[in-house]
């Protein structure tokens, strides 16, 4: 069976005649699969190839929106569905623009954790661009935003490489993934 371009470039599609053309490897890294009709559009949800391991880091680069709200970035042990949402959600951050705060906290066998709050300022700003690493290492995440480590999170989630899947919503458009 031929492997279409975008195939080989770690998108998954459904329909193998879609325009290859759409796919633009500056937009999305060959680590995150998605359909390339719904590409970068919040809500955003996407494989992770191969799952978490140490070493491994997620880029989200965006806009914030002009009169933003909040929105959500959360790595989860599958897709789950608006209905039944998956069980483990290993990392999700929450930044809260009302309060100026950004949030985390994970959901272990459909029980959510303590939220964790202390930040040493809230780095978004309406309207502006951001940039979010996060970094797997052995026993936590650490997350940068804009080049400036705010905080670790430790791992909740046991096995790595189950965490499969990026869920991006609410008040931002996404530019780049990676």
């Amino acid at each position: 069976m031929a492997v279409s371009g975008a195939e080989k470039d770690g998108i998954n599609t459904e329909d193998e005649n879609l325009n290859n053309s759409l796919y633009n490897p500056g937009l999305i890294s060959p680590d995150i699969e998605e359909d390339i009709t719904r590409l970068l559009t919040v809500p955003f949800s996407g494989r992770i190839r191969g799952g978490m391991r140490p070493g491994k880091k997620i880029i989200v680069m965006g806009i914030v929106d002009a009169e933003p709200e909040s929105f959500d970035i959360s790595l989860t042990c599958g897709r789950g569905t608006a209905e039944e949402p998956p069980a483990d959600v290993a990392l999700e951050l929450s930044a809260l623009f009302a309060h100026r705060q950004f949030l985390r906290k994970a959901c272990v066998s459909g029980t959510w954790g303590a939220v964790e709050d202390c930040i040493p300022y809230f780095p978004f700003i309406q309207d502006q661009p951001f940039r979010i690493e996060i970094h797997c290492e052995h026993q936590r995440f650490r997350i940068f935003v804009d080049g400036h480590q705010l905080f670790d999170f430790y791992h909740k989630v046991p096995s790595l490489p189950a965490i499969d899947t990026i869920r991006i919503s609410g008040s931002l458009q996404i530019t780049k993934l990676g």
